[in-house]
Parts: C-alpha cells; sequence; structure tokens
C-alpha cells in the first residue's frame, strides 16, 4: 500500500490499522497520530541537545501551541497581541524555513492566565487541511486552510468558551469529521463538524458549565469505538458517529486541561481533574450510563497533573504533578513504584523507543526510563522556556521552545 494512503487511513480512521515499527509515521495533531503522545517508530534520536540540533528557526509573535508534521512541512500557530492576529504558520521540514504565514483571525483578545497565550491550540492536518482553533473574545473559532498554500477554505463560530483562563481546545479528526470541545462557563457543547466545509454534523449541548481545557480522545475500547472527553464537570464517553453519550463517571473535580489515555494491556482509561482539585482516576470502559460507583478501579491526588497529560509505557503510567513530582504507577493497581523532583511541566511527555521524554516549564529535557526504579537515562538544557509538547516524524524531533522551534535528528534525503 502506498504509504501516503496508509497515512490518511491512520488519521482519519484513527486505529483501524497499525503501521510496522519500522515505517515513519506523520504527526498529525495533538499528541501525534494516536492522540496519546507515542511514537512507534524505531531510529528517532534520543539526543536533543540544541547544540547538536539540524536547526533553529525563530518564531514572531508567542504561542504554546505545539507542532504538527506532515510530508515535508511543519505547522504551528502563534499569536500577535498588538495587531490582535492569530496566525498559522508553515516551515519547511529540512531547512526550518518559514514557507508561509497566514492570518486565520483578527479580532478582541480574550481573557487569559498568565501562564496561556493568545495561540495555545494545537492545529490538526488530513494532509488535504490544516485545521485551527482559536478563542476571538469569547467565541470559539474554527478554521481549515488549504495544506500547501495557507489560504483559508472554510470558517465557522459554532459557539462561546466563557472562562478567565483563556483557550487551549485542540481539534480533532473522525472520518470526515472535526470535533472541538466547548466546555466553559456559559453555554457549553461539544461539536462535530464537516472536514469539508465546517457545516454541523452533531451537536451534544452540555448543561453542567465545568470548564475544560482538553481535547477529545477517540480510541476503539471495549469492542467499540468511544470519543473520551473531560468537561461539564465530569468524564463521558460518546459515540463518536452520533455524539450519543455511552457512559459517565462524576467529576472528579469541575475543571480539566489534560487528555485521557489508554492502556491496552490494561484496559483501562486513564484521566486527571484539574481545579479545584486534581484526582487521576482509572476508569473501565466497558460500562453504560453512569458508571461513578461501579467503573473506577482507582484513584489517586498525589501525582494527579494539573496540566500536562498522562503518558503509558507497557505496565506503567507515568505523570507529572503541579508541584513538579514525576510519578510512576503500576498502571493496573495504582501502586506508586516512584516519584522524582522534575521541576513544573505545561508540556505534555512522549514515549519514544521505550523513553520517556519529560520537558519541564525551564527547558530542561529529562529521559527517563519506566520501570520499578527511577533511571533517569540523560538530561538536556533547551536554553529557553518550553510550555509546547514535542512532535516527532521520520526520525526527526520537532520541540518549540518560547522563542525557537527546534528540529533534532537525522537529516532528511533531498
Amino acid at each position: 500500500m502506498n504509504r501516503k494512503v496508509v497515512f490518511a487511513v491512520l488519521v482519519v480512521g484513527w486505529l483501524a490499522i497499525f503501521i510496522p515499527m519500522t515505517q515513519a509515521e506523520p504527526w498529525p495533531g495533538w499528541r501525534g497520530p494516536r492522540g496519546d503522545g507515542t511514537c512507534i517508530e524505531q531510529g528517532v534520536p534520543i539526543d536533543w541537545d540544541p547544540a547538536g540540533a539540524l536547526w533553529k528557526t525563530e518564531l514572531a509573535g508567542h504561542g504554546h501551541a505545539s507542532p504538527i508534521v506532515w510530508g515535508d512541512r511543519v505547522y504551528t500557530v502563534t499569536g500577535n497581541p498588538a495587531t490582535r492576529d492569530r496566525i498559522l504558520l508553515c516551515l519547511d521540514r529540512m531547512s526550518g524555513k518559514i514557507l508561509w504565514r497566514q492570518t486565520v483571525v483578527k479580532g478582541p483578545l480574550e481573557k487569559l492566565h498568565k501562564e496561556n497565550s493568545y495561540a495555545s491550540s494545537t492545529p490538526f492536518t488530513d494532509g488535504k487541511r490544516v485545521y485551527v482553533t482559536f478563542r476571538v473574545g469569547d467565541e470559539i473559532f474554527v478554521a481549515a486552510h488549504d495544506l500547501a498554500t495557507g489560504r483559508q477554505l472554510w470558517r465557522v463560530r459554532p459557539g462561546t468558551h466563557v472562562g478567565e483562563w483563556g483557550f487551549s481546545n485542540a481539534p480533532v479528526l473522525f472520518k470526515d469529521m472535526v470535533i472541538i470541545d466547548g466546555d466553559g462557563k456559559g453555554d457549553s457543547f461539544l461539536i462535530a463538524l464537516s472536514s469539508a466545509d465546517g457545516q454541523t454534523i452533531w451537536r451534544n449541548n452540555r448543561t453542567q458549565k465545568g470548564i475544560s481545557y482538553s481535547a477529545p480522545f477517540i480510541r476503539e475500547l471495549a469492542g467499540r469505538t468511544q470519543l473520551i472527553q473531560c468537561g461539564n464537570r465530569c468524564v463521558t464517553s460518546f459515540n463518536p458517529d452520533t455524539g450519543e453519550p455511552i457512559w459517565t463517571v462524576d467529576g472528579p473535580s469541575d475543571e480539566f486541561v489534560g487528555t485521557p489515555v489508554y492502556s491496552e494491556r490494561t484496559g483501562l482509561v486513564f484521566v486527571s481533574s484539574s481545579w479545584p482539585k486534581q484526582v487521576l482516576l482509572a476508569i473501565r470502559p466497558d460500562g453504560t450510563g453512569n458508571v461513578t460507583e461501579s467503573h473506577v478501579v482507582w484513584s489517586d491526588r498525589k501525582g494527579a497533573p494539573y496540566v500536562p497529560s498522562l503518558i503509558v509505557s507497557g505496565d506503567f503510567l507515568l505523570s507529572v504533578n503541579r508541584g513538579g513530582t514525576a510519578f510512576c504507577y503500576e498502571a493496573a493497581t495504582g501502586e506508586v513504584f516512584w516519584r522524582e523532583k522534575l521541576g513544573r511541566h505545561h508540556a505534555s511527555p512522549v514515549l519514544v523507543d521505550g523513553r520517556v521524554f519529560f520537558i519541564n516549564d525551564k527547558g530542561q529535557i529529562n529521559v527517563i526510563k519506566p520501570g520499578r526504579e527511577y533511571e533517569c537515562v540523560a538530561t538536556y538544557e533547551l536554553g529557553e522556556k518550553c510550555y509546547a509538547s514535542p512532535a516527532i516524524s521520520d526520525g526527526q524531533v520537532f520541540l518549540r521552545g518560547f522563542q525557537h522551534l527546534f528540529c533534532f535528528g537525522r537529516r532528511q534525503a533531498d
């Protein structure tokens, strides 16, 4: 099968097929092709020393969105508060040269937490279009741009996101739909838009006004395709084809930031609430209706993340809490094997060749080998602050700091 066809099937169908370990993958959206921060490629470098970077490119403006990678191009977004522009950038992956920059929308600036930005939502691509989300004032703005030229193809404003801390709700793709969470303190919703023209395919209105900054997670779970979303003061599984709810777990708190993850070995979904309390839950995803009392297998507060998402590696679940302490759990039981101070984190960890990469806010990269004992394989200093999560594709790593986008790894053939 043609490699591009394989890529398209992977993104649009999510996990209908698996790519062999030796084959390169795109990194089409938030947390990669599986939405969980895992890379299945071999030969990806673990040396992320900026002194040996293939290139680094200064990015104008300010943004915490992660890069995405498709073919020979890298995409991300940035914001210019002075002009109120939200901008989509396209870079050449070989050189880091900025090929084009396209203003997506210009408009009122939203209320913002000092640790957020006006461009924190990671884009998504299906190989034809790049889909982006921003908040403009209190309105959610969604647009599709041509992958090659940056020309805007459609744009919609499906509703509001009311809250004083800004926005980071990344789009995800399923089949021919762009799915976005709009949970806030006002009118809240989960919506699926047509990737072709932005028309609404389904909409699920939410009633409890629990704010979320989290992206949906889509996976085949317990024999059915499920969309897991944290928001509306609960964790809910939906049928992604229709938007109909399947099961719900109440709470465990009011607000969410991190995206859920799943462990194939244990069959458990892991989520963490953010505010006013951080609670990590392990949920069995085979229920129907309200399963709060029956399907929560274990929970923990000490290692529950505030902003970063969790990561699964074999038998282990790893996290970093609000105070900057990393935890390694036995995924099946919640037993804590170790905890280690690594510094405060906004970036979510990634798993590459059996190693977990944590990037703290100061730009320190800690490479950890998951196990019952703490083992740090390497430590690097990026040289600038970093809140964005890495993207990995075809033997290269793309990491965005506050000033630059870095590329690590082997040089691609011309």
